[in-house]
């Protein structure tokens, strides 16, 4: 029997003109959202040479001008603004940077906020963005595996170094470090990527998915914990699901497995244009008071 974990309940902030972006996670601040996640896509090629996985035909379902600000730069603006929230990349495509310079944001962020900073991690599908950015699409299995190496050692503080087969430095140190206590969460649906979170993460990261998807990905991911005696280590799943916005699909999803919701409310709160600020400030407090409030209360009964 798996362990029961209080349900966390995140506020996605993706496709966000950046104006928007501190106020609407002070909103979910104030309303009792746990956390914040932010996307990550750093250009929009006019052409791509591959399929989005997301969608059934493959194409991308967000137009060229969509404002994406990089996570790494909108989370600390509204950790600085908030006084709760915790926040994580959902997901960061790691394998497109250098592993060095992700670990100083990220180490820098947690240093300033501690206890409120996660890093989700996960691979870019787009050839064109490895080929522009001057990394090698083919490697970024292994080489995401040796980041997360690297960026641990860095945050846990003190003289590092790696010899791998895709990065190598002497001894060095990063400060501020802000110690072993930032979970970093691995995405992807595939074979591999639920084993590389079993293996190495602090929990896996999901995207899009209905509640027999999630069903059937929760159990490769316990079947992926017990194949690395990982069972009764404490781990989170969390995703977006395509349920009702109510406390009985949250209750369900509970039961099947997941920790984590994340969710933009605007697209389950009828009578408003979901790209209207107004209509998106009082989804947020919407979802609050009439799914996140009520299965609180039920779950503590």
């Amino acid at each position: 029997m798996r362990q029961n974990r209080a349900m966390k309940f995140t506020l996605a902030l993706a496709m966000t003109p950046p104006e928007r972006i501190v106020p609407l996670a002070k909103i979910a601040d104030e309303a009792g959202w746990d956390a914040v996640a932010v996307p990550d896509s750093v250009f929009f090629p006019e052409q791509v040479s591959a399929k989005y996985p997301y969608t059934p035909d493959g194409e991308r379902f967000w137009p060229a001008d969509t404002p994406f600000v990089d996570p790494l730069v909108a989370i600390p603006a509204m950790a600085a603004a908030t006084e709760r929230l915790s926040f994580v990349t959902n997901v960061l495509k790691t394998p497109l940077r250098e592993p060095l310079l992700v670990a100083k944001a990220v180490g820098s962020m947690a240093s300033m906020f501690p206890g409120r900073i996660a890093l989700g991690v996960g691979l870019s599908w787009i050839p064109e963005e490895f080929r522009w950015l001057g990394q090698e699409k083919k490697t970024r299995g292994k080489r995401l595996d040796e980041q997360i190496d690297v960026i641990r050692a860095c945050l846990a503080g003190g003289w590092v170094e790696h010899h791998g087969d895709h990065y190598d430095f002497d001894r060095l140190r990063m400060e501020p470090a802000p110690g072993p206590g930032v979970p970093i969460h691995v995405g992807g649906h595939s074979d591999a990527g639920i084993a590389r979170a079993a293996r190495v993460g602090d929990g896996w990261i999901g995207a899009q998915a209905d509640r027999d998807e999630l069903a059937s990905l929760v159990q490769r991911i316990w079947v992926a914990l017990d194949a690395e005696g990982r069972a009764d280590a404490p781990f989170e799943i969390q995703a977006t699901p395509l349920v009702p916005a109510t406390v009985e699909a949250m209750r369900d999803l509970a039961e099947i497995g997941l920790t984590g919701i994340i969710t933009v409310p605007w697209y389950f709160m009828g009578g408003g244009d979901p790209n209207d600020l107004a209509h998106q400030e009082a989804s947020i407090r919407w979802f609050a008071e009439t799914v996140i409030a009520p299965f609180r209360q039920e779950s503590a009964a």
